[in-house]
């Protein structure tokens, strides 16, 4: 089934800059032209430079993932190389927030033809993206954007999952099945038993779960939060962010089950990360073994694998199973490309429709390590949780990234109630009355 906006979402804007923390802002130089004079003319319709690099002239693209930016120069070379044609491009990374950038660019006349937006943001372009619709990429993914009124606008180029990330061999070591964990009776007999092994274990906790709102409270509010939204949904089911977005209604029952969940995170979790930690700190603590779970998704498989206290172990994810039956992850593209409608929309679309065959995405998975939602893709990506989220792609058992269409900065304000709970001034009740007051307190203002 063809994803419609409301049903393949950004796995959340902070799964994207937190890659991007600790890397400097880049800007790509343009690997595929000849010279900088050459892409300017064919951006501005110099016919002879067009010719030059190729019927589909030079394309520019602005991406907002610093960390592979090496990557994606190189990606632009072999296009250069194979086609004839030329890409820029254009990293934003750091500091640098890539929406913000973009309204500048649009101010001064200085549009990209391929830019990043997340799927919430579609709504800012209205009328200046070009539809992609009938393009022979998009009939070999579950995963393009699709807007009810500008039609097929965004190009999936990786998925990122979220759910519980899990340490493989801390759970066969404590005899537990990760496939098992599919119901709130399930996880609490697999959580007392391990955290009753923890000596023979060598963890300090069954959970790395932090609910500090200043420095994760992005993660509580967006990612953790999202689990109520759609975890056990289908991946086109949007009926609790629907619910949500109508004034800012909840399901109590199932807001009770979820808060039911958390309070066994907050119990099983190390004290010192649950209230006070930071997001270094619990990947720092997940990569040296010292949790069985962690609150986050695979993008931190890069700095789990590069700390001098990983020792190689295997990664997966489990579902939050709060209600029985649930058996998905969260997973969909974090953010998409664009292409500008008063742009190079044919050499962006013969671009696009390269990035998506063998050669461009030999580079993006063997070489960026991203997982490709491509279905004919051909490669396995190295992430250490691709085996896991390939598993749960494979059987069906995706739900959308449906927490970015809750209404703007919404996570600033749950995020307080889940350190408020993690401090244990809420019992699961007071948690659900209160989240359900804070809610709709904030839709209504």
């Amino acid at each position: 089934m063809k994803k419609k906006l409301l049903s393949v979402i950004l796995a959340c804007t902070m799964a994207v800059s937190l890659a991007a923390c600790g890397s400097s802002a880049a800007t790509g130089t343009d690997a595929g032209s000849a010279d900088a004079g050459a892409a300017e003319a064919a951006d501005a319709g110099n016919a002879d430079a067009g010719a030059a690099s190729g019927a589909a002239g030079s394309v520019r693209l602005l991406n907002g993932k610093p960390e592979i930016d090496a990557q994606l120069q190189e990606l632009a070379k072999k296009y250069n190389a194979e086609t004839g044609n030329s890409v820029t491009i254009e990293t934003i990374g750091g500091d640098t927030n890539a929406s913000d950038e973009l309204k500048k660019m649009y101010q001064t006349d200085n549009m990209p033809d391929i830019f990043v937006i997340e799927a919430n943001q579609a709504a800012t372009w209205d009328g200046m993206l070009a539809d992609l619709t009938g393009e022979a990429w998009t009939n070999d993914t579950d995963y393009e954007l699709v807007d009810s009124k500008m039609g097929t606008i965004g190009f999936p180029y990786t998925v990122e999952a979220t759910a519980l990330a899990y340490n493989a061999d801390i759970l066969d070591k404590a005899g537990v099945d990760p496939a098992s964990l599919t119901s709130p009776d399930a996880w609490k007999k697999a959580v007392e038993t391990i955290d009753s092994k923890k000596a023979d274990l060598g963890i300090t906790a069954v959970f790395g779960w932090c609910a500090e709102p200043a420095n994760l409270g992005w993660s509580s509010g967006t990612h953790v939060f999202a689990q109520y939204l759609d975890a056990g949904l289908k991946q086109d089911d949007t009926t609790y962010i629907d619910l949500l977005n109508d004034g800012g209604q909840i399901d109590e029952k199932r807001m009770h089950d979820f808060a039911e969940f958390v309070g066994m995170m907050n119990q099983y979790s190390d004290p010192d990360l649950l209230v006070d930690g930071t997001y270094d700190n619990q990947v720092a603590g997940f990569a040296a073994g010292k949790y069985a779970f962690v609150t986050q998704g695979n993008w931190i498989n890069g700095t789990v694998t590069s700390s001098a206290d990983y020792s190689g172990f295997d990664m997966g994810f489990a579902p939050y199973a709060f209600e029985d039956g649930i058996d998905t992850i969260i997973a969909g593209p974090p953010s998409y490309w664009t292409v500008y409608s008063d742009g190079n929309v044919d050499g962006a679309k013969t671009f696009l429709q390269w990035v998506s065959d063998d050669s461009a995405q030999d580079i993006l998975v063997n070489q960026a390590g991203l997982i490709s939602p491509f279905n004919d893709c051909k490669f396995d990506a190295a992430d250490p949780f691709y085996a896991s989220i390939k598993g749960y792609m494979d059987a069906g058992k995706t739900s959308g990234w449906h927490t970015m269409l809750k209404k703007d900065g919404l996570q600033n304000e749950t995020c307080q109630v889940f350190a408020d709970y993690a401090q244990g001034k809420f019992d699961a009740d007071s948690f659900t009355s209160t989240m359900a007051q804070v809610i709709k307190s904030y839709y209504a203002n």
